[in-house]
């Protein structure tokens, strides 16, 4: 049975023309180098070389090896190399669960940069709250999440990728919209329009109502940013909403942001999967695209 490393041996003797040199080439001892030889000789039952203390010639049957065994060397190399090209190459499905303000607003013109470098790749996102992402992510119903909120869930690997804003927002027609600064006192008693339960901005708004005391008139809950922002804009209440989600609504005049007097409201937006999907060359390609269009460094920004 012909072996690759006896092919390799015989094809560097015979172009270096010295035992010694060929071991030192393929990192093996003389005798290996020999042994490979020897065995090619005895299946092709032929002599390969002429041999003496001042010489080594290739005999007429080693040059029709020779010649062979370039070829066999080459295409085995070429072969290893698209199979190896094969596994690590772009190319199949990849499978994005994300969280509707980032799967709405965020993640679109990072799928555009994903998708021109990697044209073979096939983009699948399933759209959800943040706690339907973390459970999709923990069921490997998808290769990797974007979450607004935050998650216990020990299962899964989690990342920050981006700090992200929020704004208590109301009509413009509303009478704290025209107050240069409003307090948190003013924000009592007030009517608000909000994500349902396990939406990370929902979670957001709760904690801002708990933290400030804050009593709430109605609580309208709409599991869509886009209602929640056309029923805000028909001036049924407040809401609390990602920077991004509000920007063409706020230069279209139809809603205005609430200026809070020192209150910054920001939070960590975060990529998560489970520890399986670590090596998988999609999951990898993806974590890369995302971290080169909204670089981040943990610790450098406010909480």
């Amino acid at each position: 049975m012909l072996q690759y490393d006896a092919l390799k041996t015989f094809v560097t003797l015979v172009e270096v023309k010295n035992f010694t040199k060929t071991a030192e080439i393929l990192l093996m001892s003389q005798p290996s180098v020999s042994l490979h030889i020897k065995n090619l000789e005895k299946e092709f039952q032929t002599k390969l070389f002429e041999r003496s203390p001042k010489y080594l010639k290739v005999t007429p049957t080693g040059e029709i090896l020779y010649d062979c065994a370039v070829q066999m060397i080459t295409i085995y190399e070429q072969t290893r190399q698209s199979i190896l090209d094969h596994h690590h190459s772009i190319k199949g499905d990849l499978k994005i669960g994300a969280s509707f303000t980032i799967g709405e607003y965020i993640l679109p013109p990072l799928l555009l940069d994903v998708q021109k470098t990697h044209p073979d790749l096939v983009l699948q996102v399933t759209i959800g709250n943040t706690e339907e992402v973390v459970e999709s992510v923990r069921r490997y119903q998808v290769d990797i999440g974007l979450i607004e909120g935050q998650t216990n869930d020990k299962e899964i690997s989690v990342h920050p990728f981006m700090e992200d804003e929020l704004f208590v927002v109301a009509s413009a027609k509303h009478p704290l919209a025209h107050k240069e600064k409003v307090t948190i006192k003013e924000l009592q008693n007030q009517a608000w329009i909000t994500r349902e339960v396990g939406s990370g901005t929902r979670e957001y708004l709760d904690h801002v109502i708990r933290s400030n005391g804050l009593k709430v008139d109605t609580l309208l809950t709409i599991s869509s940013n886009q209602a929640i922002k056309e029923t805000v804009i028909s001036g049924m209440g407040l809401t609390l909403l990602s920077k991004c989600v509000l920007e063409r609504d706020l230069q279209a005049g139809n809603l205005s942001i609430i200026s809070l007097d020192k209150e910054v409201f920001k939070r960590t937006l975060s990529y998560v999967y489970s520890p399986v999907m670590k090596e998988k060359q999609n999951v990898k390609t993806f974590i890369q695209a995302l971290n080169n269009k909204y670089p981040y460094q943990e610790g450098e920004h406010g909480s």
